[in-house]
């Protein structure tokens, strides 16, 4: 599923985020870490039910661009002032995401030629041994091409990854 209650596994014990400054930037880090594309959004007061045991995280404050909640300012764990009624939710619904992202989820299923891609930048990975390497391909123009290595770093690597739905 792509929506629910948001929870979290810490020292042996799972429990829920209080959903104090609770916002889309925080999903779209909840989204990354579960490898799930579309558009992230946070929803608040327990909107996916009330989870019950601890409350493991309150005010958490992301920027969006981490790759996990654990990289977020937040308080430590275990320290909340909060209810149940609180708990923190998100959607990643994949089909309110952009042409892009449907363009990603059509990839896998039509030849390129099939594509309805219009969006300029879709990204994928061909010739790999599995579907997390490869290389890197970019949709552009009706057609599939290659990106020229010159000034290839870590950090386009990471955007591609990341761009692709991967951590």
């Amino acid at each position: 599923s792509f929506e629910g209650r948001v929870e979290v596994y810490h020292d042996g014990k799972w429990g829920t985020i209080c959903d104090d400054q609770w916002d889309d930037r925080d999903a779209e880090v909840v989204c990354r870490q579960l490898g799930l594309s579309g558009t992230p959004k946070a929803l608040s007061w327990a909107h996916y039910g009330q989870g019950s045991g601890p409350i493991l995280l309150d005010e958490v404050q992301c920027s969006g661009n981490e790759l996990s909640l654990d990289q977020c300012k937040k308080s430590d764990w275990g320290q909340q002032n909060c209810d149940h009624i609180e708990d923190a939710g998100v959607s990643c619904d994949p089909f309110t995401g952009t042409d892009v992202q449907l363009c990603q989820l059509m990839q896998s299923v039509l030849p390129p030629h099939d594509l309805p891609c219009s969006a300029k930048g879709t990204v994928r990975l061909a010739g790999g041994r599995s579907p997390s390497e490869g290389r890197v391909e970019v949709y552009y123009n009706g057609d599939w091409g290659t990106v020229c290595d010159d000034g290839w770093t870590d950090l386009g690597a990471q955007v591609v990854c990341r761009q692709l739905g991967f951590r």
